[in-house]
């Protein structure tokens, strides 16, 4: 006797007989819906079962960068090593029940701290679509200064566009953060007023790991870590499409429940347009991550 799985596939296949193309429309269509409908389950059930399959991968590429196992490079290719410090603010402020405000400033030295890098400002519009998901629509500018052993002519600005999503989950005792975002950059060209449009896609993975119990509580300490890839797309991407990566490891202090202070390091390696230089960044990082809610004082 046929089972009931056999008898729809069975089904299925008479279907395909009579009406192929009605047949695959109908089943994209559902499909489609079902791709949907898992990833707002996914959001609302707060990712606990995300694969452990997505952390292996995600150690994996992190460790790699860290560890610098890219030996296999062609001969031409330039290493550009370089010693900087960035120092860091974080804010997200809230001032309706979905509505809040995203404040950054990350000053970027280079030679550790003796010299300008980088001048970063970033702000935003943030939008809740759930507790654990959150949209991003925001402007950036950056001032880049010459640096390193193939320094750009000039220091040159950068202005930004993104949007953003950010997801958060749990896996066991590690906090997730899943960092989606996309930019439209113009770059102005050093010494002329010519500027060079841009895209670029950009997926981030964080984690924390409460050191003093199963979650994190004010006065604690955590460890953090996190990879971030980087990738170029659009007519005036070069020999770069692989952009740059970023691995960090820190000692973190939950200071408040809406503060918090990050120490660690920074592996940054960033592919120069040309292709050839490849700058690999040993950088010191200080971050200061602060919420307010005003949306709650005003009630």
């Amino acid at each position: 006797m046929l089972s009931a799985s056999c008898m729809e596939d069975i089904m299925w296949m008479k279907r395909w007989q009579t009406k192929p193309t009605e047949i695959f429309y109908l089943d994209y269509i559902t499909l489609g819906r079902e791709i949907i409908k898992l990833k707002f389950t996914h959001i609302h059930a707060n990712f606990n079962t995300m694969k452990a399959h997505v952390i292996l991968l995600w150690l994996a590429l992190a460790t790699a960068s860290l560890l610098n196992t890219a030996h296999g490079q062609s001969s031409e290719r330039i290493k550009d090593n370089n010693t900087n410090a960035w120092l860091m603010y974080f804010g997200d402020h809230k001032f309706a029940d979905k509505w809040g405000i995203h404040a950054e400033l990350q000053l970027r030295r280079h030679n550790t701290f003796q010299d300008p890098q980088q001048l970063l400002i970033r702000t935003g519009i943030n939008y809740d679509l759930a507790p654990n998901a959150m949209l991003t629509l925001g402007y950036g500018y950056i001032e880049t200064h010459p640096y390193g052993d193939y320094p750009a002519a000039d220091k040159f600005p950068e202005q930004r566009i993104y949007q953003q999503l950010q997801l958060k989950g749990s896996l066991a005792r590690l906090g997730l953060t899943h960092r989606y975002r996309l930019e439209q950059r113009w770059v102005k060209q050093p010494n002329t007023d010519d500027y060079t449009y841009l895209n670029r896609a950009r997926y981030m993975l964080k984690a924390i790991l409460p050191l003093a119990g199963p979650t994190l509580e004010p006065k604690e300490l955590f460890l953090a870590a996190y990879d971030e890839v980087f990738v170029g797309f659009g007519k005036n991407v070069k020999q770069n499409i692989f952009d740059q990566n970023r691995a960090y490891i820190a000692l973190g202090y939950k200071i408040s429940d809406a503060a918090s202070l990050e120490v660690g390091y920074l592996n940054q390696i960033v592919q120069k347009s040309n292709g050839v230089v490849f700058e690999h960044n040993h950088t010191l990082q200080f971050g200061f991550s602060h919420t307010l809610n005003f949306a709650s004082q005003q009630q």
